[in-house]
């Protein structure tokens, strides 16, 4: 507990003496500094017309201006994904892998999908996405449930984000954001829940290198001595 009120005070510092941006721009930040990638972890989604899975490869990304946690990847249609976890939805994603590894452990689990997929509640998110690399980004803020789900006799803690309204307007074309789920094996999820404690995070911060000076210095190409004057 003291460690954490210390983390808190140290953030406190970070935003009090070191910011360059204004505060009212963001009301949650806890830090003046750039985002920082803090973890990587698998995870999987449902691949478009096949039963099978699409194992992706999951950056988890601190965004100390915002207070959020970005969990990227590359979906398998070819676009860039990004969703976004404020603290309190972190809270509850940590909560609610307690419950799930406890009813693992218990054997309580439910093969069906309809009990299992929402049984643990939902949090408010922030999505970012780009159908394809070369896109724009568009931009939603959709719920996400969590719950779990069986997929060939094998239970994965899950997380399913519904379609939401598009807030960026950059393509009228698109007006909703796509639907996904995300499936962790317990090994997979325990390393989010590792890196979305509010500890850790702030801990993160605090050891990060500062970023370079730029350097001002001309380039030296003659000898001394040999410069040409002319």
């Amino acid at each position: 507990m003291k460690k954490y009120l210390f983390l808190l005070a140290l953030a406190a510092l970070f935003v009090s003496c070191k910011t360059s941006v204004p505060v009212e721009k963001y009301p949650n930040m806890v830090a003046d500094a750039d985002p920082l990638l803090i973890g990587m972890t698998n995870a999987s989604h449902d691949r478009s017309f096949s039963s099978n899975l699409a194992r992706v490869s999951v950056e988890i990304i601190f965004y100390p201006r915002e207070n959020e946690v970005a969990l990227e990847f590359n979906h398998s249609s070819g676009g860039v994904y990004r969703q976004f976890w404020n603290q309190a939805a972190r809270q509850h994603f940590i909560g609610s892998l307690n419950n799930y590894n406890e009813a693992f452990t218990g054997q309580t689990l439910t093969t069906n999908y309809n009990k299992s997929k929402r049984v643990y509640g939902k949090v408010q998110g922030r999505f970012e996405w780009k159908p394809l690399k070369i896109s724009s980004t568009y931009r939603s803020s959709p719920i996400i449930e969590l719950g779990y789900r069986f997929r060939d006799n094998a239970p994965y803690f899950a997380t399913y984000q519904p379609t939401a309204n598009e807030q960026s307007g950059a393509h009228k074309g698109i007006t909703k954001s796509p639907a996904y789920s995300l499936y962790f094996t317990r090994a997979q999820a325990e390393e989010i829940a590792r890196v979305f404690d509010q500890a850790f995070l702030l801990q993160s911060v605090a050891n990060a290198p500062p970023p370079p000076k730029p350097e001002d210095n001309r380039d030296e190409y003659y000898n001394r001595g040999d410069a040409n004057t002319n």
